[in-house]
């Protein structure tokens, strides 16, 4: 018997109740940053084809589409979706100097309240859980109660980028960190035929072995220390400069890796391991795989592309879906 994590609370997953008349149909939204946006297009393709998940589990943007879609503002969020641009994304960064995150997140917080109000997951049609990690503990925390919008963003708190929420009596980021594409939760939660959709399936060739390495002749050299500010004036400069430099840091860089790569690139790294792992020991009724690693994780100006490809992915997985559904009807 599997128990449910939660604030202050355990509930014993053995006694949720599933929908009488056909299987409990439950849908896994993974993490995948930018690239989450596909998930409109999958919740698109399920609609057209009258398919209604009776529960929906989210971690990162998996948790906010899948919010969205609780509360009928699927179309809204697709709308601001499909309105981002490079100077729009930057406008909504924050950014701190100092503090446990880059972003302090206020900015999305606020469009994100606009969109999904005081809502509350139990009140939602449909039962719902956004994965997040404890800090310190490293507890996979399963947001099954409380503020809808709380949840969502303390799901896709990436560490170092976003800070750290505090829900429940508890330090929460990014469930990525321990349950990229959660669908033990969503069996937990009653779930009969499972379709889970996982937005890293197409890196191929990532984490092979590289058994032999060394330095080569055209290395490049070291980086040379940068002279300090001569003057006063030259370090006030700096200071008000260094938020537009963090965000250009955050959004793009040179040859040599940003910041931002280096920090979502090791996310990803790990993620893509550990969702390997974690599928192979529970793998769902039907997995979806967008192909869409062409998309950065922080490609949020390309929504329209994200969906599209989502969309794509999920026709070709409707027979598969609709054939589990009937085995078990």
């Amino acid at each position: 018997m599997t128990s449910v994590d939660i604030p202050n609370k355990t509930v014993d997953a053995g006694h949720v109740g599933v929908k009488s008349g056909g299987p409990s149909i439950g849908l896994v939204l993974g993490s995948g940053a930018a690239r989450g946006f596909a998930h409109i297009g999958v919740m698109r393709a399920l609609q057209a084809h009258g398919i209604k998940p009776d529960i929906i589990v989210g971690t990162s943007m998996g948790a906010l589409v899948g919010g969205c879609y609780g509360t009928d503002q699927l179309d809204t969020l697709e709308d601001w979706a499909r309105s981002l641009t490079m100077r729009r994304i930057i406008g909504y960064l924050d950014v701190r100097i100092g503090g446990s995150g880059l972003i302090g997140g206020g900015r999305l917080a606020n469009r994100l309240q606009e969109s999904i109000g005081e809502a509350m997951i139990e009140d939602l049609p449909i039962r719902f859980a956004a994965i997040a990690t404890e800090i310190g503990t490293g507890h996979e925390v399963w947001l099954t109660r409380g503020s809808l919008s709380l949840a969502v963003r303390a799901s896709y708190a990436l560490p170092g980028i976003f800070s750290p929420v505090y829900l429940g009596g508890r330090w929460l980021v990014d469930g990525a960190l321990v349950n990229p594409v959660p669908v033990s939760a969503a069996r937990a939660l009653g779930a009969r035929v499972v379709i889970a959709v996982n937005m890293d399936a197409d890196r191929f060739g990532r984490g092979t072995t590289i058994a032999s390495h060394g330095s080569a002749l055209d290395d490049a050299p070291p980086v040379p220390v940068v002279e300090h500010a001569r003057n006063g004036f030259a370090r006030l400069r700096g200071i008000f400069s260094a938020e537009r430099a963090l965000k250009r840091q955050i959004i793009s860089g040179d040859s040599r890796p940003s910041f931002s790569t280096v920090m979502v690139e090791s996310f990803n790294i790990m993620q893509d391991r550990l969702t390997r792992m974690r599928l192979a020991g529970d793998p769902p009724d039907v997995h979806i795989t967008p192909r869409i690693g062409h998309i950065g994780w922080l490609d949020f100006h390309r929504a329209a592309e994200s969906i599209a490809v989502g969309r794509a992915a999920t026709e070709k997985a409707i027979d598969s879906i609709t054939e589990s559904i009937a085995d078990l009807s």
